[in-house]
């Protein structure tokens, strides 16, 4: 027979391995999506507690990466197409903001620490005058 103790623990032992099993999920969601440089938003910033943005810059992209609890959303922009890249530095992070030449609503990369978002705007403008000087040689 099943006492009132030994359903309180099998209850509370189950509740531990969800726990355990959501805890190892938002870790996985929260690791580098990739190889580089991949910049990620502070978990102490809002709306980054559990899944915190990324950013990628290659030489040829900048790539906005969002996990969910179920797959991911990317946005992806390529280094000419980038028009511009502004930095709102707060009291305690700084919000990103990288316009294209298309017009289009600017990707807002929130709650990086300062000297993340200083070199993400430091590298995109790097890889943008190699890009075009490639460019320019090349013809």
């Amino acid at each position: 027979m099943i006492t009132t103790a030994g359903i309180a623990g099998i209850v509370l032992g189950a509740l531990l391995g969800v726990c355990l099993l959501a805890a190892i999920w938002v870790w996985r969601k929260g690791r580098p999506f990739a190889e580089g440089h991949v910049f990620r938003a502070s978990r102490l910033s809002r709306g980054n507690r559990l899944l915190p943005v990324q950013v990628l810059i290659t030489p040829t992209s900048v790539v906005h990466y969002t996990p969910e609890w179920f797959g991911r959303l990317e946005h992806s922009i390529h280094m000419a197409h980038v028009a511009s890249v502004r930095i709102d530095t707060n009291m305690f992070f700084s919000d990103v903001f990288i316009e294209t030449t298309g017009g289009v609503n600017p990707i807002r990369c929130a709650g990086h620490r300062k000297g993340d978002a200083v070199r993400m705007k430091t590298l995109i403008e790097q890889y943008q005058t190699g890009y075009y000087r490639q460019q320019s040689s090349g013809t």
